[in-house]
């Protein structure tokens, strides 16, 4: 099935994505909420069970090493990371270990993450872990609520409502079953990334590498608190808040263009303002719901702003486009 097709199904209905690939660490310890809190850019020390954070974990130069997020469990923190970094987070996180008691494990083998989008997705769930559709209407964006062996999670990664599921990794099968006996189908890479771009959502290894710093993206609101102690890379940030006003070289955008969907630029793609290279496109797709091109990419702080038109290289050539927001 094609994108577009899929996309007409999720809007009234639901599908499912596999993001077993993403990995998964476990954070244990009596110190564990405060040894991670004083790590990465959002607070976790003061997060209740029930409750999760988007975050960053920095170097000293404010560069990003990965966005996660976290989750606080009645037995310690979850966290989400993105694909492939799991073991060599877990050495990291391992080599600042002190005193504090605080165990930290990749547990991306024994659980299980998947994803469930759609208009539909509130009475999906409710359905198979038999849950109160209520309890998960009401969650906070990165709340959770627990369903047996299950944490079910408001995931903010796309506009239409979206969970994300933990599940031990023995029963993704039986999930996955459940799905389809509902007409629920997989949710193709294409388009959830399509759905993602449109969110704007900068995606770690896509949008933001190790040469990131987290204002660039468009984090800020998201991912750092500007109230808690301290962190790693906070004084970098701290500096370009206060004394830079926030102001940085360049700036994560979102583009909107009428070009036809095959005109899709390519990631590394240049951005042009009259004539002048201004910035690269990231990511970039074709609309899910209407025959028009959307990008992510970084453009000169000068010329980041809203309704400001700009041009794009594509396999059909220099396209127009305009930018219609900010990465978040």
């Amino acid at each position: 099935m094609n994108p577009a097709s899929q996309y007409h199904i999720i809007a009234e209905g639901a599908a499912w994505i596999d993001a077993r690939a993403r990995g998964r660490l476990k954070f244990e310890g009596k110190d564990a909420a405060s040894f991670l809190h004083a790590l990465v850019t959002n607070d976790v020390q003061s997060l209740a069970a029930g409750g999760g954070v988007y975050a960053a974990l920095l170097t000293p130069q404010g560069r990003m090493l990965t966005d996660l997020t976290i989750h606080k469990l009645e037995d310690g923190l979850l966290a989400s990371v993105p694909p492939g970094l799991a073991a060599s987070l877990v050495d990291r996180f391992d080599q600042l270990i002190f005193s504090e008691d605080v165990r930290v494990s990749d547990v991306s083998a024994s659980i299980a993450q998947i994803g469930v989008v759609g208009r539909n997705a509130v009475a999906v769930l409710a359905q198979i872990f038999a849950r109160p559709p209520r309890d998960l209407e009401i969650l906070p964006p990165l709340g959770h609520v627990i369903a047996g062996d299950a944490v079910i999670v408001r995931s903010t990664d796309f506009e239409l409502p979206a969970f994300g599921v933990f599940v031990p990794a023995d029963a993704f099968d039986l999930v996955v079953r459940r799905l389809a006996d509902l007409g629920v189908g997989s949710l193709g890479t294409e388009l959830a990334d399509a759905l993602r771009i449109e969110a704007g959502r900068p995606a770690f290894g896509v949008d933001m590498t190790e040469e990131t710093i987290p204002l660039e993206a468009g984090l800020l609101e998201r991912a750092i608190s500007t109230t808690k102690g301290c962190y790693v890379g906070q004084e970098v940030i701290i500096r370009i808040l206060h004394r830079g006003a926030g102001r940085v070289v360049r700036r994560l955008v979102r583009l909107d263009s009428d070009a036809p969907p095959d005109a899709v630029p390519a990631s590394g793609a240049q951005i042009f303002h009259d004539g002048r290279e201004i910035g690269r496109i990231t990511s970039a797709s074709a609309s899910p719901g209407a025959q028009r091109v959307v990008a992510l990419g970084y453009v000169h702080r000068d010329l980041a702003e809203t309704g400001q038109s700009i041009e794009f290289d594509s396999p059909r050539g220099r396209q127009r486009a305009t930018i219609v927001g900010f990465a978040s």
